[in-house]
């Protein structure tokens, strides 16, 4: 499903100029891609909340201007808890078209400022949106530019300094923290530590210090399928997925909620392998002629596989007919199926989302 063109431009990646080695002698450029969170945060009375601007945050962090001549772009003002389907979508097409360089000179990298609560959705989401031949680089902070210690300097100067190197692309990453993460493995693991941002099973793309940087593994993107951008209108086609907690004593009443509210598909959070209670598998077992099912497993690491049966064991489930989510955890099976079905995606293509590139 990948395009051809797509793969000729990544065997011509190489041959890109490095920042050291550019024929213009000039620095690369950068587009900064602003949509809120920590990173952009001030305190008030009422709580923290979004106030600065992308050229705000450049301004304030002098160290960008090392490594590229920056540009930047407002797409929203979220917390991370509250980014909608909407801000993805402008996300990705600001991307687009500061690569492209849509109304100026094209960018030879982008990075996204984003809230941590969300930010792992939005790098994933940009991965199966795009596929971009420049590096995708989403940053934010756990801690804001006022308060003691603030992360806000080192990661968006990271994210920049990423957003420059062409080994980066394809794909979309995070940066955070000294490292970078496939935006498909990584997840916030920690509600309030600087090192939030890890990748469970797999660990980082690259790791940085002052001066240089190192390719733990090789960097792609993350998904085999064709980018889902133009294929979706506008935020009112995705469709409401919601995701349904299966664990000790769970019944089957979620599942027909669901149904009963007219929802375009629904991903559960199974336990281990990808298996639910007994009530839930029969209730999945009738959805499934109604609507996409998704089973992801609720550790943080590992696969979904059938293994197991009786009434909610895999085995029964994929018997049933639904989909796996392969070793994506829930948050993102449900971006993958709400996206997939917003782009009008059959069921074979919508299964290819939760396989790995």
């Amino acid at each position: 499903m990948t395009d051809p063109d797509s793969r000729d431009r990544r065997e011509d990646r190489s041959d890109r100029d490095r920042p050291g080695a550019r024929t213009d002698g000039g620095r690369p450029r950068v587009a900064v891609v602003a949509c809120g969170g920590t990173i952009a945060s001030e305190p008030s009375d009422d709580g923290a909340a979004p106030e600065k601007t992308g050229d705000d945050l450049v301004a304030a962090v002098p160290a960008v201007s090392d490594h590229a001549r920056v540009t930047t772009r407002e797409v929203c003002s979220q917390p991370g808890f509250d980014v909608r389907w909407r801000d993805m979508l402008a996300t990705a097409t600001a991307a687009r078209e500061a690569v492209d360089g849509t109304g100026r000179e094209p960018a030879d990298g982008v990075v996204v400022t984003h809230g941590t609560d969300t930010l792992a959705d939005t790098a994933f989401a940009l991965d199966l949106l795009t596929d971009l031949d420049a590096p995708v680089v989403v940053t934010g902070a756990q801690r804001r530019l006022d308060e003691p210690a603030s992360d806000v300097p080192a990661n968006l100067a990271l994210a920049v300094r990423a957003a420059t190197d062409d080994r980066f692309a394809p794909g979309v990453h995070v940066a955070f923290d000294d490292e970078l993460h496939a935006a498909r493995d990584v997840v916030k693991g920690h509600s309030n530590a600087l090192s939030t941002m890890t990748s469970p099973g797999t660990g980082p793309v690259a790791t940085f210090t002052r001066a240089a940087s190192r390719l733990v593994r090789a960097p792609d993107r993350g998904v085999p399928v064709d980018p889902l951008a133009d294929a979706i209108d506008g935020a009112e086609d995705v469709p409401e997925v919601p995701v349904i907690h299966s664990g000790t004593g769970v019944g089957a009443g979620a599942v027909g909620r669901a149904l009963d509210a007219d929802v375009g598909g629904i991903v559960v959070e199974g336990t281990g392998l990808g298996n639910v209670t007994g009530a839930v598998g029969d209730a999945l077992g009738e959805a499934v002629d109604a609507v996409p099912v998704v089973v992801a497993g609720r550790p943080p690491a590992g696969p979904t596989e059938p293994v197991y049966g009786t009434r909610g064991g895999a085995v029964t489930l994929a018997d049933h007919g639904v989909t796996f989510a392969g070793d994506l955890p829930a948050a993102k099976a449900r971006v993958a199926l709400a996206l997939g079905l917003a782009a009008n995606l059959d069921r074979e293509e919508i299964e290819a989302l939760f396989e790995p590139a």
